[in-house]
């Protein structure tokens, strides 16, 4: 009987159909049993409500890669498409409303995307080719960073605790993000520090105006006097791109800096609790492990929304003109159509879709698997031992509707006897910072304030 009500109900609208919560302890705790649940009730396209809106959940494989191919241009980004928003019925409050709104080539379609990515990857490009000069400058001061990172978790002796998370994994990425900007020491600091409190922390408002009006002023600058930065590349692609444009399209830095820093955390937490996987990566297969997480443990676990141009059929429903669905990459994953496929190890790691598909496929994939093979790698070398301070189910994640991320990473540690970690220099004078550090790797090296500013990283959590 239950079938049949749903099989009845799949030409009635989605504010008509029972909407399961997505977004509770369960989820929260593991998120694949909701997935099974929803799969064995709906097939692979759910109704479901999320934070107080209804929302069609995709989480099939062959779903999820329809529609981010969208090979006839029947979803859309932009969210004057979503039928509830234009009529009204979202609340002007709703928690998600500012991000699926932003005006960014995220959440833009057509033309105007196709230019902004253009920008994307001409910017992207020299950090991104194998052998190139940029990219080269960007691996060592990678390596400095984490260097830097692990010198300052390792001040209190040879052997310790620490949280490979908020010392580790998530500032890791936002140091490196100031090397593509080309920032200075002083304001790459500030930076850093509004964007862990856009991301997870207090005073996320004030974060959000601090961060745009310091890249329109790095915008502004950057248009008057170029550098090998990713801003002056953009420009130099798309001249046509004003100071708040270009601002706009930095901003996005922020959601890459938090999948990327999520991503190296689970890795870090399948090596030190896999002893298998932990002696395939002491043979260097590091990049390959960075796939099998990204498969089995994604750190984007579900997209922002697409919205039906016209009305289409999708597993057992017709989803009609204006409704939003929501692409799960961890529910994709799980599906048995996939999971069955897992058998040929090359479709197991390259078929994956934590990259994306289509027109809005990631376009610093390679940048992103490169910053945590780097990561992972430097503190393996460094590190002879790392074992979890708490059992694997005692592990708090965050309460995300996207990112499937750890709260912190509490490991003990001990050091190879090798590595002899190099203090921050001390600066006189309080609050004055060091000069930049100048060196081959042409970024920012965060050298001065380094220990507070990891301590002001732990109290905001």
């Amino acid at each position: 009987m239950i079938s049949d009500r749903r099989s009845a109900s799949a030409l009635e609208g989605l504010i008509s159909l029972p909407l399961e919560p997505l977004l509770t302890a369960d989820y929260e705790a593991d998120p694949a049993l909701v997935h099974e649940r929803l799969r064995a009730m709906y097939g692979p396209v759910a109704p479901v409500e999320l934070l107080g809106v209804p929302v069609w959940f995709v989480c099939g494989y062959d779903e999820v890669l329809h529609v981010m191919q969208n090979v006839r241009d029947v979803w859309s980004k932009r969210v004057d498409n979503w039928r509830a928003y234009a009529e009204g019925r979202v609340p002007a409050d709703w928690p998600l409303l500012a991000l699926l709104g932003a005006d960014n080539s995220g959440f833009h379609d057509g033309d105007r995307h196709r230019g902004l990515r253009g920008a994307w990857n001409e910017g992207l490009r020299p950090f991104q080719e194998p052998g190139g000069e940029q990219a080269q400058r960007l691996e060592r001061a990678m390596l400095r960073h984490c260097d830097d990172l692990i010198g300052v978790m390792a001040e209190g002796g040879p052997t310790g605790r620490t949280d490979l998370a908020a010392q580790y994994g998530r500032p890791f990425p936002l140091l490196v993000a100031n090397h593509l900007l080309g920032v200075t020491l002083e304001r790459g600091e500030d930076m850093v520090m509004d964007q862990w409190r856009l991301l997870d922390g207090p005073d996320s408002a004030g974060a959000y105006q601090r961060l745009f009006a310091t890249l329109l002023e790095l915008a502004t600058v950057k248009r008057q006097r170029r550098g090998d930065d990713l801003p002056s590349y953009m420009i130099e692609a798309k001249p046509d791109l004003t100071d708040e444009e270009l601002a706009r399209e930095l901003f996005m830095l922020s959601g890459f800096l938090d999948f990327t820093g999520s991503l190296i955390c689970n890795v870090i937490l399948e090596v030190i609790t896999n002893p298998r996987l932990r002696e395939t990566v002491s043979i260097g297969a590091i990049e390959e492990t960075v796939n099998r997480v990204a498969l089995g443990n994604p750190a984007l676990a579900n997209l922002t929304f697409r919205y039906a141009r016209t009305d289409v059929q999708l597993g057992r429903f017709t989803i009609a003109a204006g409704d939003p669905v929501m692409l799960s990459i961890a529910g994709a994953h799980a599906d048995p159509r996939f999971a069955s496929a897992l058998r040929d190890t090359v479709r197991s790691t390259r078929a994956h879709l934590a990259w994306g598909a289509g027109p809005h496929r990631c376009p610093s994939q390679r940048l992103a698997g490169q910053m945590a093979t780097i990561a992972v790698r430097r503190l393996l070398d460094r590190f002879s031992t790392l074992q979890p301070a708490v059992p694997h189910d005692e592990l708090a994640w965050r309460a995300s509707p996207f990112i499937r991320a750890l709260r912190s990473l509490p490991v003990r540690y001990e050091l190879n006897t090798g590595f002899v970690p190099t203090p921050p220099p001390v600066v006189e004078g309080a609050g004055e910072p060091a000069p930049p550090v100048a060196e081959d790797d042409g970024g920012w090296r965060p050298r001065s304030g380094l220990r507070a500013f990891l301590r002001k990283l732990l109290r905001a959590q």
